[in-house]
């Protein structure tokens, strides 16, 4: 394993996402939430008819404005990109134990609704999969900032890659403007990690990309639970064996 993740190279996104599905043998599935480095990997993976499946998980709480930008990106590469949803029963049992928005009263509400919304979905999406590419990046927090560029992930028993994990903001804007990629306006509204709707906020002048996300808790480190290992902290590391 160690040798295959070694293998995974390239010296821009576009050469990394060849070089993992080069690599990596069986399913390789993309998972976008449509923030803009996501939309930056759909269109390298479009544009350059990868056979990596791109799919979203729909918390069902989702801003307009994502709902809409899916429709757009769907319009714009003439692709599907399909859908995971949460368990009806797992959203009502929650719902009915602490209420609509009881995830702002407690922090293990929060996570309990991340966990029936986005974790449990993604399981599914990931079921049967050999890679798992993310839109992570170092400079997205501090507690991302060693976000290496592929690794074994032990949660999910694949080879999860972040192609842009060396990749500053402002070049993903850069990609972007000049690719002419949609992406949601709620960026330029100072919505910078856009996540479910009553659960993002935009950020003020010189605070981090996540802050706006889960405001309410003090935790600096916040995550909804989709890249966080057996062991409670981020996955980030690198294999050693």
């Amino acid at each position: 394993m160690k040798d295959l993740i070694a293998s995974i190279t390239g010296s821009t996104p576009q050469e990394r996402l060849a070089s993992l599905r080069g690599a990596v043998d069986g399913r390789i599935v993309f998972t976008t939430s449509f923030g803009i480095e996501d939309q930056a990997l759909t269109h390298m993976i479009f544009d350059a008819a990868l056979d990596i499946a791109v799919v979203t998980i729909d918390t069902g709480r989702l801003f307009p404005q994502t709902y809409k930008l899916w429709a757009d990106t769907e319009e714009r590469y003439s692709r599907r990109i399909a859908a995971y949803y949460p368990n009806a029963d797992a959203v009502a049992g929650f719902v009915a134990d602490w209420g609509i928005n009881g995830f702002y009263h407690a922090a293990e509400a929060r996570s309990g609704c991340c966990g029936v919304r986005k974790v449990e979905p993604l399981q599914r999406a990931l079921s049967g999969a050999a890679g798992w590419v993310t839109g992570l990046r170092g400079d997205q927090s501090g507690a991302r900032g060693a976000v290496p560029l592929a690794a074994w992930d032990e949660t999910h028993a694949l080879v999860k890659a972040a192609p842009l994990h060396d990749w500053t903001r402002d070049q993903i804007v850069a990609f972007t403007t000049s690719e002419a990629v949609p992406v949601n306006p709620l960026h330029a509204a100072g919505f910078l990690s856009i996540g479910c709707e009553p659960c993002t906020r935009a950020v003020a002048p010189g605070e981090p990309e996540r802050a706006g996300r889960w405001w309410w808790e003090s935790d600096e480190a916040k995550e909804c639970g989709l890249h966080i290992g057996t062991d409670g902290t981020l996955v980030r590391s690198r294999v050693t064996a």
